[in-house]
């Protein structure tokens, strides 16, 4: 695993900026109630190849691109967006989260790579090679204590990339009661933290496993009211409700977590006719906003995309 840092570490450089950055790149964790006149779907660029999106505590969101890499900024009171990061020919954007500092933490997909990016000028701030493998595929990525830890769906192994500093990345092999996809298929998707903090939930082909973070050994969760999360793939964890995205059925399920995380048991299912391949979700307020990844259309250049609105 290696570093390229085209600048140094962003903590290191913004000082005592860091507060003025986290308010005009719309970073923490207080979030207002979207106002009733506030849209609940809004535009992508033709051909975006949405994935990945977040938002942080002002009313932004945040969409990457599998396309090209790039990162699109929407205004939720309005509709209203542009691109923030630009892209370049090979790259993707995967999931993406939006930390406190106004950094953004990208996965880079095929590439293998988490890119930082900064949130206010769109400015790449990091790149970290995260896996030499051939075929790899860095999907999704939470931000959990003092790191940014990283699914592959195509290795049995989490990456923890240091928050906001210089520092090594950790390679987390995924144990215990893991079952690994075939090659050349996906395995894990999206991950959360566990309500008492002290690991990892992952969506691993349809089922919900705990990740100890000392030992990488994963434990599959107990699914009460439906036999599998088909389709499993961003996650959304509100306290002790679990919201899991299942994409192709175009559906969120809402689970209940025990304190441990050891059992789940379904409480209801949100659908929506918009719906078109939702892949992930981010709330801000009483709401989750997804992108619909229209995988069941056509990829091109043409092709229309959005994101969508739904109440909690």
């Amino acid at each position: 695993m290696t570093r390229n840092h085209p600048q140094p570490s962003r903590r290191t450089v913004l000082g005592g900026a860091v507060a003025a950055l986290a308010m005009a790149a719309g970073a923490g964790t207080a979030q207002a109630a979207p106002g009733t006149r506030w849209p609940t779907e809004f535009p992508l660029p033709d051909g975006w190849l949405p994935e990945g999106i977040t938002t942080g505590s002002r009313p932004y969101a945040y969409m990457g691109s599998r396309a090209d890499g790039a990162i699109y900024r929407t205004d939720l009171r309005t509709g209203r967006g542009g691109v923030l990061h630009e892209g370049a020919a090979g790259l993707a954007s995967i999931g993406l989260k939006l930390d406190r500092d106004g950094l953004l933490y990208v996965a880079g997909g095929a590439g293998g790579t988490a890119r930082i990016v900064d949130a206010r000028t769109g400015e790449l701030l990091t790149t970290y090679r995260l896996s030499r493998d051939a075929a790899p595929f860095i999907n999704d990525v939470v931000l959990h204590e003092d790191r940014a830890w990283f699914t592959d769906s195509r290795a049995a192994v989490l990456h923890g990339v240091p928050r906001g500093r210089r520092g090594e990345v950790r390679a987390l092999p995924l144990t215990g009661e893991w079952v690994q996809a075939p090659a050349g298929t996906n395995s894990a998707n999206g991950l959360v933290a566990t309500p008492d903090g002290r690991g990892l939930i992952v969506v691993n082909a349809g089922q919900l496993y705990t990740v100890d973070l000392r030992t990488g050994h994963a434990t599959k969760v107990t699914l009460n009211g439906a036999t599998d999360v088909a389709g499993g793939d961003g996650l959304v964890r509100l306290g002790r409700t679990l919201y899991v995205v299942q994409n192709r059925l175009n559906k969120i399920t809402v689970w209940d977590l025990d304190r441990k995380a050891a059992t789940a048991t379904l409480t209801r299912t949100i659908t929506d006719p918009r719906f078109d391949v939702p892949t992930t979700a981010a709330r801000y307020g009483d709401r989750l906003y997804l992108v619909n990844a229209r995988f069941t259309s056509p990829q091109t250049p043409q092709t229309t995309f959005n994101a969508v609105a739904v109440s909690l």
